[in-house]
């Protein structure tokens, strides 16, 4: 499923190598903004940095067009993490309420540790 923040949308997530999106983000990151995170759908990655969580959306059939969409942790009202215990399991999810009204639904298919994303959006929303 394409990431696409324009409507409440779940994505079905793989946690992958933060060096490996480098190449994708590094035009916009600001000074002294560093990924933390990193995971893939099918074709299309989430990216959580230390200031936001930004979305590629590759398009196309042969993936040279992408859209990029950043959505800052301080327009986050409140979030959700459903998982069976504060460590890594797979089939965790992670509900962001965001102040336009927008919800995104995260859904990780591997061990991911999404206490360890809690306290990141925490340390920026609190």
């Amino acid at each position: 499923m394409a990431i696409n923040f324009n409507q409440n949308s779940t994505f079905n997530l793989k946690p992958i190598n933060k060096e490996s999106v480098r190449g994708e983000v590094m035009g916009l990151l600001v000074n002294g903004e560093e990924i933390a995170y990193a995971f893939q759908t099918v074709r299309d990655q989430l990216i959580f940095t230390n200031k936001r969580i930004i979305a590629v959306d590759v398009q196309g059939i042969t993936g040279k067009r992408k859209s990029f969409t950043t959505l800052p942790y301080s327009k986050i009202q409140y979030f959700s993490i459903q998982t069976p215990g504060f460590m890594a399991f797979p089939d965790s999810e992670l509900f962001l309420m965001f102040s336009s009204g927008f919800t995104a639904t995260f859904e990780f298919k591997e061990k991911v540790d999404v206490g360890i994303l809690g306290r990141l959006i925490s340390q920026y929303i609190l």
